[in-house]
Parts: C-alpha cells; sequence; structure tokens
C-alpha cells in the first residue's frame, strides 16, 4: 500500500482559495487512482474528487465541480486540490486516498488513506 501525507488545510473567509497537497511515498504512485474525500462534522464522509493514473480523467461532486480542481504530478509522487470560492459548508477535514482501479465516481476500493487536514471556511 502508498502511504499518504495531507498538508495545506487551514482557516479562510468565504471566497477564499486554499490547495491541498497530498504526499505518496513509493515508486508506484503513478500506478493509483487518486481522490479526495471529506467529512464534517456529524456526516458520512463524501467523495470530492478523483483523478485518473495519468490525470486525464477527472470526477467532480456536483457541490465542488467549477470550484475546486484536481491534479497530479507524477513525477512529484503528489496529488493536489485547488480549492477556490470557498463556502462555509465547505469546511471539513480532506483526506486523499488511493485506489488500484475501479470507476472514478465511487469511493469503493479506496484502501489507503491519509490522516487528514482541517479546512475551516468562515462565513
Amino acid at each position: 500500500q502508498v502511504q499518504l501525507v495531507e498538508s495545506g488545510g487551514g482557516l479562510v473567509q468565504a471566497g477564499a482559495s486554499l490547495r491541498l497537497s497530498c504526499a505518496a511515498s513509493g515508486r508506484t504512485f503513478s500506478s493509483y487512482i487518486m481522490g479526495w474525500f471529506r467529512q464534517a462534522p456529524g456526516k458520512e464522509r463524501e467523495l470530492v474528487a478523483t483523478i485518473s493514473w495519468r490525470g486525464s480523467n477527472t470526477y467532480y461532486a456536483t457541490s465542488v465541480e467549477g470550484r475546486f480542481t484536481i491534479s497530479r504530478d507524477n513525477a512529484k509522487n503528489t496529488v493536489y486540490l485547488q480549492m477556490n470560492s470557498l463556502k462555509p459548508e465547505d469546511t471539513a477535514v480532506y483526506y486523499c486516498a488511493a485506489k488500484r482501479d475501479g470507476p472514478l465516481r465511487t469511493m469503493v476500493d479506496f484502501g489507503s488513506w491519509g490522516q487528514g487536514t482541517q479546512v475551516t471556511v468562515s462565513s
């Protein structure tokens, strides 16, 4: 399995931007589909965005489409989540995760998870 470490979270005002990073260990990063997920207090974890092995395909939750952009740099073993026009409802712990294969639009089979980074958006 791949080890994942997220960074870049923080406290921002509504309308601001943040970029999250997720650094992966190992030499097989490019063989993993990567995803960003989030979990708000009292709510279930939800899929935010996913990206295919080479970055040619992406998927976004409806709630973030047009505001968030997922990307990856396989040379740096890193996946990013650029978050623009942040809203208070984006407040959550954000996790990155990895899986070998499967559909982009589902949480199924994501077996490697980071510890999460807190994003708080004030109104």
